[in-house]
């Protein structure tokens, strides 16, 4: 089972903590496949939210289709995920908890059909960036080192 990547949220990982991922379908219409087939979507400043034991993406920007002109369709429209009802039931209770959201990491292609990487995630503070990147950059330089390019 090979998957393709269409798009990803790349600022996902450096703004939140990101706690656990969950795999999900998403419900299309004809030119919006179409979009994700050529690689058409950005995931940026895009959400999911619980609402009535449903699960809905928010923000994705999935450019129209050129060739489909007789259907008009919003770009960012709310798009519904399938997921288990205990799984929706699971992340209602933990979304309830202060501080953590749903948010889609990456679009792929598996097996013919498109699904949505969620991930819980916790936003992270100015000073956890920081933190982040200088440990980065310590990796980097202890890298550097083993392999003698840094003297």
């Amino acid at each position: 089972m090979e998957k393709k990547v269409v798009c990803q949220n790349r600022k996902a990982r450096y703004d939140y903590s990101i706690e656990e991922t969950y795999e999900a379908g998403i419900v299309l219409l004809g030119p919006e496949v179409k979009s994700l087939r050529e690689g058409r979507a950005s995931l940026k400043d895009a959400y999911a939210r619980v609402k009535d034991e449903e699960i809905f993406l928010h923000n994705v920007n999935i450019s129209p289709y050129p060739f489909a002109h007789h259907v008009p369709i919003d770009s960012l429209r709310s798009r519904k995920l399938l997921m288990h009802k205990r799984e929706i039931r699971r992340l209602i209770g933990k979304t309830e908890k202060k501080g953590y959201s749903l948010i889609p990491l990456s679009i792929y292609l598996l097996t013919g059909r498109f699904k949505v990487e969620l991930a819980l995630a916790k936003g992270k503070r100015k000073y956890d960036k920081r933190h982040a990147l200088k440990e980065r950059e310590m990796k980097k330089e202890l890298g550097q080192v083993k392999m003698g390019i840094y003297p």
